[in-house]
């Protein structure tokens, strides 16, 4: 059978919700402020730059005859797959974000989402984390998701509160040192 009469993605397209991170009962994506604009910026470059790119690519290499030996043609092919499922994602996730500025919270001791928490473990560890959306958390720069353990945990406690923290090897209890929020912007 041809080529031409199959479909390519037929198991590409089911996969687009499977790496999805999951969203919390009530499907809200909180946001910073920063995050939805970057997530924005995102799509936005993907489908003004990216995807035109990717398409005059393919456009050009599907001219230059037998596509199965084509490797510009499958290459774009695949990559404008990857580009389409990557603009759903950013345009479901930005349908249902709830933008919620941490700077309104500034001089509060108390632990709300976008906080920046400095607490200490039992073992006398200091450790310092941000709250941050599911879309925008980076572990390498000491950023949380707020469905995480750790942030769930520090959720509404304030300076001085000792909370219980749930891990795998157990219950561990940690005390919040310091509560810090951006400024408000001016």
């Amino acid at each position: 059978m041809s080529k031409a009469f199959t479909k390519e993605a037929d198991a590409v397209d089911e996969e687009d919700d499977v790496a999805l991170p999951p969203l919390p009962a009530g499907g809200k994506n909180y946001l910073t402020p920063q995050g939805y604009a970057a997530l924005r910026a995102e799509l936005l470059h993907l489908l003004d730059v990216e995807r035109p790119k990717v398409v005059e690519t393919v456009s050009w290499a599907a001219k230059n005859g037998d596509r199965s030996e084509n490797g510009d043609y499958l290459y774009g092919k695949k990559r404008l797959r990857e580009i389409d499922r990557r603009i759903r994602f950013l345009t479901k996730r930005l349908d249902v974000a709830e933008v919620a500025d941490p700077s309104l919270h500034h001089g509060s001791d108390q632990v709300f989402f976008g906080a920046t928490v400095t607490y200490a473990t039992a073992g006398g560890a200091e450790r310092t984390v941000t709250i941050k959306g599911i879309d925008e958390a980076d572990s390498l720069k000491g950023e949380v998701s707020w469905i995480s353990p750790i942030a769930r945990a520090l959720l509404k406690a304030r300076e001085g509160d000792e909370v219980l923290l749930r891990t795998p090897a157990g219950v561990e209890t940690i005390e919040i040192l310091r509560v810090e929020y951006p400024p408000p912007a001016r």
